[in-house]
């Protein structure tokens, strides 16, 4: 009788692939900022990063309603465009002589208006959310025009207070309100996308949309609510670039959709929905602050190699997600 040795079969460790994005990204940052330091002995100060948050807090905001939207599988290219909507009739009521908290409400007002609007359009009508979302991109930026030609200042008190407070430590570290605003918005988009109801729909949607569907789940108002939501962060936005410029500008923020864009899939959401997380936006946002500030160390190189380097990393990440999906199937 032979007798056979059973030899147990080595475990192997293999990381769920909806974090590999995520951790990729945050090696991305940890080298890039590596390199900073290495380079400039400047780069190693604590202000700089801080400098970052209050340079991209409104950015950070907008991409925080941007991955909602990511995440259910859909996108919206109007966020800019509600950004400098917001900050141009925040500027304008304020130069009408408006009170300072009525401006605050009629600003918060727009965006989610219009994001409850397209995502209704999106689901009544079955469009595609990029057109309905570009339709919106014209319109609010149309509205930027149609309030002023030229950029109108902010002088009001409260607008100047908010945009001058600097929260900082004895050692003359500092932030700015803008960026606890940014902190707070993150705070509660990563509770709930986590631990409620709608989080979970949000993600079971991205997945399946069929799927979700017959299991009972509201695919429809849980659209537009995202879309609601995304809303809401870009006219909080606006107001965060309000009190950064001090002023409104009907070309301000041009583009910004597409940094936005960049900002969420360089933190590792999956453009196709699904799969993505709070926390990897805030880092794929710190990416482009730290190659904007790397750029700024250099001094030699074009702003234009921001847009450059974005560019190449979008794509390397894409590929990234694609090979992930693919290796995993």
């Amino acid at each position: 009788m032979t007798t056979g040795l059973l030899t147990p079969g080595r475990a192997r460790f293999r990381l769920p692939r909806k974090q590999i994005p995520v951790l990729a990204t945050l090696a991305l940052l940890l080298v890039m900022y590596g390199i900073g330091v290495s380079q400039y002995t400047a780069f190693s100060n604590v202000q700089v990063i801080f400098n970052v948050f209050i340079d991209n807090g409104f950015l950070l905001v907008v991409a925080i309603g941007m991955t909602f939207v990511i995440l259910t599988g859909g996108i919206d290219l109007s966020v800019g465009s509600v950004v400098a909507m917001t900050a141009m009739v925040s500027a304008w009521l304020l130069q009408e002589g408006l009170p300072a908290a009525l401006v605050l409400v009629i600003a918060l007002l727009i965006g989610p208006t219009l994001g409850l609007l397209m995502g209704c359009a999106i689901h009544f009508f079955d469009i595609q959310p990029f057109i309905v979302t570009l339709a919106g991109m014209f319109f609010a930026r149309g509205m930027c025009t149609f309030i002023s030609g030229s950029s109108i200042p902010i002088t009001d008190g409260f607008w100047t207070r908010m945009s001058q407070e600097r929260i900082g430590d004895p050692r003359g570290n500092f932030v700015s309100i803008s960026v606890l605003i940014a902190f707070v918005v993150v705070a509660v988009a990563a509770y709930t996308l986590a631990y409620t109801r709608l989080g979970r729909n949000v993600y079971a949607i991205g997945g399946n949309p069929q799927s979700a569907l017959l299991m009972g789940l509201p695919v429809g108002r849980t659209r537009i609510a995202v879309y609601t939501i995304s809303g809401l962060c870009s006219a909080i936005g606006g107001i965060l670039l309000s009190f950064y410029t001090l002023s409104g500008a009907p070309l301000i923020a041009v583009g910004m959709e597409l940094d936005v864009i960049a900002a969420v899939v360089i933190g590792g959401t999956v453009l196709t929905g699904g799969a993505g997380y709070v926390f990897g936006t805030v880092l794929g946002v710190l990416v482009l602050g730290v190659i904007q500030t790397l750029i700024t160390f250099d001094g030699s190189l074009n702003s234009w190699w921001t847009k450059i380097v974005i560019g190449g990393l979008l794509f390397a990440f894409i590929l990234l997600q694609r090979l992930i999906g693919i290796r995993y199937k």
